[in-house]
């Protein structure tokens, strides 16, 4: 199973944010946004579900409090080509919790069994849960250490543990990104009773060193944020996580990778701008990089954009 991952996020991890990561790294696993069940049954799949090969390994999640519907979108997931399908126990967002799903079903660790088992007798890929380490006043290690044994016993051996706890009345989603306290051990306390699955840890991670220092701890680490704010920081882990002999790409290189995929969208009537905004952040850091955004915010919006606002906006930032 694979040590790291980039976070699913919402409007953030769509298939051109994917595409740009595989320009940096081959081998990290890579996560849809969660997509919630009724819009996959119900809604335009090949918008909701389409992604390029070279965006693989890559991980549907699935938002739903429902066996029978997950089951049934993790078989269409599987048909699609995902190499596994989570399923989100995390999310904390309003809109979520009146779906009776996200972060609410660490209350109802029998359903999410339930749903897990389901699914697995669906499919034959992996089926993985991401979900906190507590919500509300049910926070404590018990609590979460009963809902892994649960789910674990109906199937699911990988859980990539969000380490904040979630408030699910009170603070917004971005505050519950923030302002519960992380809280670490209880996640390598939990890899060390449960050694027979895969624990991955998720929260507050912003570079390699603490990525190696996690590792130490436990199976696998997920990174948010940082991933957008700083897609470069992923530009050494083929070699440094996975131990492959590549050479490491410099932002110019993986820039002008990402070319030829843009002049296809936009050739078949896509708008740049829904490229390009994945793009502003690769010089994050970097002298020039006001100038490499500035330039890309201000042209990549007009008619007939296209890969030269890219190639003008890159003459804006020095090589090296």
């Amino acid at each position: 199973m694979n040590p790291l991952s980039v976070a699913p996020m919402m409007d953030y991890t769509d298939r051109h944010f994917r595409y740009l990561m595989r320009q940096i790294t081959r081998h990290t696993l890579l996560y849809t946004e969660m997509i919630v069940t009724a819009a996959i049954q119900h809604g335009d799949r090949n918008k909701l579900l389409d992604f390029s090969p070279e965006e693989k390994p890559l991980s549907l999640q699935l938002g739903g409090d429902n066996p029978q519907e997950l089951a049934e979108c993790a078989v269409i997931a599987e048909d699609w080509g995902y190499d596994e399908v989570n399923l989100n126990v995390g999310c904390p967002s309003d809109r979520v919790q009146s779906g009776h799903f996200g972060a609410c079903l660490m209350a109802n660790p029998q359903l999410v069994a339930q749903a897990v088992e389901k699914m697995q007798q669906a499919v034959t890929i992996p089926v993985t849960v991401k979900h906190r380490i507590g919500i509300d006043h049910q926070d404590s290690y018990e609590d979460m250490a009963r809902f892994v044994k649960i789910v674990s016993e109906a199937g699911c051996q990988r859980f990539t543990v969000h380490a904040r706890k979630a408030w699910l009345k009170g603070l917004s989603p971005k505050e519950n990104r923030n302002i519960p306290p992380l809280r670490y051990e209880a996640v390598y306390r939990l890899k060390q009773e449960f050694p027979h699955l895969f624990i991955e840890m998720n929260g507050g991670i912003t570079d390699l060193e603490q990525v190696q220092h996690h590792l130490q701890w436990v199976d696998g680490v997920m990174i948010g944020r940082a991933a957008y704010d700083n897609p470069y920081l992923f530009a050494t882990v083929d070699r440094e996580i996975y131990g492959q002999g590549v050479t490491q790409p410099t932002r110019h290189e993986i820039i002008e990778r990402m070319l030829p995929y843009i002049d296809d969208w936009v050739s078949r009537g896509h708008k740049l701008h829904k490229i390009s905004r994945h793009l502003l952040a690769m010089f994050s850091g970097i002298p020039g990089t006001k100038a490499w955004k500035r330039y890309i915010s201000e042209n990549a919006h007009l008619p007939g954009a296209d890969s030269q606002v890219i190639v003008e906006a890159l003459q804006k930032v020095p090589k090296g």
